[in-house]
């Protein structure tokens, strides 16, 4: 069917594709303090835990589950990470 020169049905693809951009920009801006949170959580832990690394040769290693567990938790995880690691338990 057409509506002068286009098909409705491109009309329909231009509108949802326009209604699923307009939809992932409104969950980034909901969203953007817990991901804004996240980030820092995990930039801050990583650091924390390479000058621990750094400073007291503590071998922690950087693997996704560390990453992970900074990234939620923060800075408390990563003394508590230091803290397991100190008595012999790593993650």
């Amino acid at each position: 069917m057409f509506l002068g020169d286009i098909f409705v049905g491109e009309l329909v693809a231009e509108l949802l594709l326009i209604a699923a951009i307009a939809l992932v920009l409104f969950i980034v801006f909901k969203f953007r303090n817990f991901i804004l949170g996240i980030i820092l959580n995990s930039i801050l832990g990583l650091i924390a835990i390479w000058l621990a690394n750094s400073f007291f040769m503590l071998g922690i290693t950087y693997d996704w589950i560390t990453w992970i567990v900074v990234a939620v938790f923060g800075l408390p995880a990563v003394a508590i990470i230091i803290i397991l690691k100190l008595i012999g338990i790593s993650i």
